[in-house]
């Protein structure tokens, strides 16, 4: 069972900049595909951003493109997401996911494992 831990939420204004971490439990967290979902108050959850094991391939939802970076320290068994330019739209909880799938596309389709969750608020 690996436990995700999500950290590095909170209020920014329009245009600032945030960057979330997730730590896992699991000693092989190296062999997991590691991303970032998030849910906003009345709408799906849905996909922002996903690394491969390696860190050599990452995946975005087109509106984070340009924005968001994901990235991992597989020695400190984190995944990160480092958020600028935000927008009051990017308001939401953000939750850090792992899979036992190939690659960082297919992590949008299928996920093993669920953090519990870090609120992000972004004023106008």
């Amino acid at each position: 069972q690996v436990q995700l831990v999500e950290s590095g939420g909170g209020l920014v204004q329009a245009g600032g900049s945030l960057r979330l971490s997730c730590a896992a439990s699991e000693r092989t967290f190296s062999s997991y595909a590691m991303g970032w979902f998030r849910q906003a108050p009345g709408k799906e959850r849905e996909f922002v951003a996903a690394v491969n094991w390696s860190g050599g391939s990452t995946h975005y939802a087109d509106s984070v493109v340009g924005r968001f970076t994901i990235s991992r320290d597989n020695a400190k068994n984190t995944v990160y997401l480092q958020m600028n330019s935000l927008k009051p739209e990017d308001t939401a909880v953000y939750y850090c996911v792992a899979g036992v799938v190939a690659g960082a596309h297919n992590l949008e389709y299928e996920q093993d494992y669920w953090g519990q969750g870090t609120q992000v608020t972004v004023s106008s």
